[in-house]
């Protein structure tokens, strides 16, 4: 599994997105650039870089990557 640093790692280079650790707590709307499509595509990276399976719909309802995180690790 991946530790949150790796995770914000993850989100920057594989959406593009300029993103520090400590931003991961931010709603979406704080995130410059945050797309909703980019939540489908974040889902889809952690799946293949993971092997962890996470919830669409769990997806949907978070509203920060933080949240997002926590679904994927399954904490």
């Amino acid at each position: 599994m991946i530790n949150s640093t790796e995770f914000a790692v993850l989100v920057r280079d594989e959406l593009g997105l300029p993103l520090a650790e400590e931003e991961l707590g931010a709603a979406f709307d704080e995130l410059p650039g945050w797309d909703s499509v980019y939540l489908l595509r974040l889902l889809t990276v952690i799946e293949r870089e993971t092997g962890a399976r996470v919830s669409l719909p769990d997806v949907l309802e978070a509203r920060s990557l933080a949240e997002v995180y926590t679904l994927a690790v399954g904490a």
